[in-house]
């Protein structure tokens, strides 16, 4: 009895990680390049249950018996966001569709081998530079300048272009600015090249752990992250800003599903109370 008290116990906690997982997920519908978490849920290892033989009888095997499910993590959904146009200078948006000759995505970006060797899909992320002058990853592209004229990311990491962070010469505004194809920015009043974007791939962006603002850093290989070649199905377009990749309706559906689940696991308890009640003040007084 006291074990299905526990095994309710473990589901309530699960289902309110994945409740506040979710809701973490919608607060951020609006927030420009965001990437949706998903909480995975995993049983606790399984018990083999055996009838202890006596007399000489062998044992039996009565089966195995779940102990309860824990959410282990939370894995990223690194997929594509909708674009939105805004037509300014300064917002800019990665069109990712990279391929792995061989290897076949699913919706979610992944791919299982036969052998069960699981492969992601690579996505590519603008380069910044952070306070510390350490490297991160973002697909928010709304950017702005300061006063010495840097070019900025919403948190105020410095974007860097394949020669190092991207600054603009005093009195040139965003305005200016124009995209070439191969990620050029260049003055469309007088042709001034300003630096190309640094685009970069990796290979596993479930490797990537987030630091918020939009912000991603790269744990494991380094080698898993690499300067995109322009004709890599990476396109960035100017005047656009990539939308979370969100799913609203799915949202609210797993949401209420969480609800639903955390309050049943909520009513076994309150069985295994009540049945626990009885037990000692019912039929103890026998």
């Amino acid at each position: 009895m006291l074990r299905g008290l526990y095994t309710a116990a473990a589901g309530m906690i699960t289902q309110q990680h994945r409740h506040d997982t979710i809701t973490n997920n919608i607060s951020n519908l609006n927030t420009p390049g965001y990437k949706a978490n998903e909480a995975v849920a995993r049983s606790f290892p399984d018990m083999l249950i055996k009838l202890t033989g006596t007399g000489g009888t062998p044992q039996q095997t009565v089966g195995r018996v779940n102990s309860g499910v824990f959410a282990e993590e939370s894995l990223q959904l690194q997929l594509q966001g909708d674009l939105v146009q805004t037509n300014k200078s300064g917002d800019f948006a990665i069109v990712s569709d990279i391929e792995v000759p061989g290897v076949s995505f699913d919706e979610s970006g992944r791919s299982v081998a036969p052998d069960g060797t699981v492969t992601f899909r690579p996505q590519a992320f603008f380069t910044v530079q952070n306070a510390d002058g350490e490297t991160r990853y973002t697909r928010d592209g709304q950017f702005s300048l300061d006063d010495r004229g840097d070019l900025l990311a919403t948190d105020g990491s410095r974007v860097l272009g394949t020669g190092g962070p991207i600054r603009l010469p005093a009195g040139v505004s965003l305005d200016q600015l124009t995209l070439t194809p191969d990620r050029r920015l260049v003055d469309s009043t007088t042709g001034a090249d300003y630096g190309q974007l640094l685009i970069t791939r990796v290979d596993n962006p479930n490797a990537l752990i987030r630091e918020g603002n939009g912000n991603f850093r790269l744990t494991g290989d380094p080698a898993g992250a690499r300067p995109a070649a322009a004709a890599a199905n990476v396109e960035v377009r100017q005047g656009y800003i990539e939308r979370s990749n969100v799913d609203a309706a799915r949202s609210m559906v797993d949401l209420m599903a969480a609800q639903r689940a955390y309050e049943a696991n909520q009513k076994v308890i309150q069985f295994y109370d009540k049945s626990l009640d009885e037990a000692v003040n019912q039929v103890g007084k026998v």
